[in-house]
């Protein structure tokens, strides 16, 4: 399976940014991946132009919440 672009790992955050086991089984099933590798591309995702031009709002949302993860 390629390597999901930036613009469709916000877009699966989007509608899967709920935290739980069925997120993990989604993000294996949906994208090929484990979940530390999404959660690796994701971050990826969100600092990239293509990914901030997809969508800026989500970038910068998930971008707080993950700084604001590491923070606690």
């Amino acid at each position: 399976m390629p390597k999901p672009t930036p613009a469709q790992l916000i877009d699966f955050e989007k509608t899967h940014w709920v935290h739980d086991g069925a997120k993990e089984e989604a993000i294996r099933r949906a994208l090929g991946l484990t979940p530390a590798r999404y959660y690796v591309l994701l971050s990826r995702a969100v600092a990239d132009l293509e990914g901030i031009r997809h969508d800026a709002l989500w970038a910068a949302r998930i971008r707080r919440r993950t700084e604001g993860e590491r923070a606690a």
